[in-house]
């Protein structure tokens, strides 16, 4: 199994920084994963994400960078799945800062489903909401962080083919997740399994809330 990471950004520099170094700090346990890459697509962000990523092949030896014009996180996913390297696709945000054992517990998940339902799975993992910046791994899982979605982009893993498939995401889509849902019908009717894979934690940062101040996640 080989994996790429895909990971759309839009002027989350601060936090996609933290994101990469918790990419590059993974335990690999056995040789279920045979390697990984790290592919950020730059969605046309103003705030220097792109010269800050290509000026640091060193510090991120997994790491490859995608850019375009601002289209939104559908179509810089769309653009991430089909050029991605790795037969098993991992989505998550890059505001998501993950655990050691994250890959490691996604390919855990993926390869014993297989081996029960065959290939027509996907694990979909933990995703821990925190305000904490300098320590989000820090944050304990809340009631509140429960999620009973069936295919979210914040955190799962599937294998490309069944992504091309599908058709990937609808680029028509604009307001934030809609295009997660959607490709999850569409999967769903290809008759695959939602596997949940609690091990495999994310850590989704965002400032605390304020009245009339509106974020979102890319």
């Amino acid at each position: 199994m080989f994996i790429t990471v895909v990971i759309p950004t839009y002027n989350r520099l601060p936090i996609l920084q933290k994101c990469l170094l918790a990419l590059e700090q993974q335990q690999l346990q056995d040789r279920k994963i045979d390697g990984y890459e790290v592919l950020v697509v730059d969605d046309g962000s103003t705030d220097g994400t792109l010269s800050w990523l290509t000026g640091r092949p060193h510090q991120f030896p997994h790491l490859r960078t995608l850019s375009q014009v601002h289209q939104g996180p559908a179509a810089a996913r769309n653009l991430g799945v089909t050029t991605a390297q790795g037969d098993t696709v991992i989505f998550i945000d890059s505001d998501l800062v993950v655990g050691e054992s994250f890959l490691q517990a996604h390919a855990d998940a993926l390869t014993a489903a297989a081996a029960k339902f065959g290939d027509r799975v996907f694990t979909y993992g933990r995703v821990i909401n925190t305000c904490n910046f300098e320590e989000p791994t820090q944050e304990p899982y809340k009631l509140t962080d429960f999620s009973a979605a069936y295919f979210a982009t914040g955190n799962v893993a599937i294998a490309r083919h069944w992504l091309l498939e599908a058709g990937l995401f609808d680029t028509r889509f604009h307001l934030y997740g809609w295009e997660d849902l959607e490709l999850g019908v569409r999967l769903q009717q290809l008759g695959l399994k939602l596997i949940k894979c609690p091990q495999a934690v994310g850590y989704h940062w965002h400032p605390p809330f304020s009245f009339g101040r509106a974020t979102g996640s890319h």
